[in-house]
C-alpha cells in the first residue's frame, strides 16, 4: 500500500506542472497557421502577442543595423567607397523605418483599433524586410544579417497583414457603414424650355 501512494504522489507531482504550462506558444509558425485559416478574427491576448513579437523583430533590426554600420565604418566588410556610402544611406533610412515601426507599435498598444497606426507599422515592416533583402543578397553582410530578412518578410506580409490588419480594416469599414445613414436621391431640376 505504501508504494502505491509514493507513486500516486510521483505521478501527481510529475504531471501537474503540465496542467499549468499550457499556455500557447505564439511563435512565428502559430501565427502562420493562424493567418491561413479563412476566418482570422483574432483575441486581444493573440493582437497583444503579435506586437511585442513584432517590437522584437524591430528590436533585433535594430542590433543588426548596428553591426552592419561598424562592420562597414570599421572596414570590415569589403565594399568600394561610393557602394558604402550607398549602403550607409539604406541603414539610416532603415533607422527611421525602425523609430517609426516602435512608435507606431506603442500607439497600437495603446489603441489596438487604430487603423492609420497599423497601416505605418505595416509599410515600416515592409521596408525594413525589403532592405534586409538586399543586405542579405551582399556576401559581405549576410552574414551578419542571417535568417532575419525572410522572418521579417513573413511577420509583415502573411502574418501581420493577414491576422492585424485586413481584419481591423474590414471591421472599420463595417463601422462606417452602420454609421452612414442611407443618402437621399434628390430629383434633378429639369430646365424647361418654352
Amino acid at each position: 500500500m505504501g508504494y502505491r501512494k509514493i507513486f500516486l504522489i510521483g505521478f501527481i507531482i510529475f504531471f501537474w506542472p503540465a496542467c499549468f504550462s499550457r499556455a500557447e506558444d505564439y511563435s512565428l509558425q502559430y501565427f502562420l497557421s493562424k493567418s491561413s485559416t479563412k476566418t482570422i478574427e483574432p483575441s486581444k491576448k493573440e493582437k497583444a502577442e503579435l506586437l511585442n513579437q513584432l517590437g522584437e523583430i524591430i528590436k533585433q533590426a535594430q542590433g543588426i543595423r548596428t553591426k552592419l554600420i561598424q562592420a562597414l565604418q570599421t572596414g570590415e566588410t569589403d565594399v568600394r567607397y561610393q557602394e558604402g556610402k550607398f549602403w550607409m544611406a539604406k541603414l539610416e533610412e532603415d533607422q527611421g523605418s525602425i523609430e517609426t515601426g516602435i512608435q507606431q507599435i506603442k500607439f497600437l498598444r495603446e489603441k489596438p483599433t487604430h487603423l492609420v497606426a497599423s497601416v505605418r507599422l505595416f509599410k515600416c515592416l515592409k521596408d525594413l524586410s525589403s532592405n534586409f533583402n538586399a543586405y542579405n543578397n551582399m556576401p559581405s553582410f549576410s552574414a551578419l544579417v542571417g535568417d532575419l530578412a525572410p522572418e521579417m518578410e513573413l511577420w509583415a506580409d502573411p502574418v501581420f497583414y493577414k491576422v492585424y490588419l485586413l481584419p481591423l480594416a474590414r471591421s472599420k469599414d463595417m463601422e462606417a457603414k452602420v454609421e452612414a445613414p442611407p443618402k437621399e436621391k434628390k430629383p434633378a431640376a429639369k430646365d424647361k424650355k418654352p
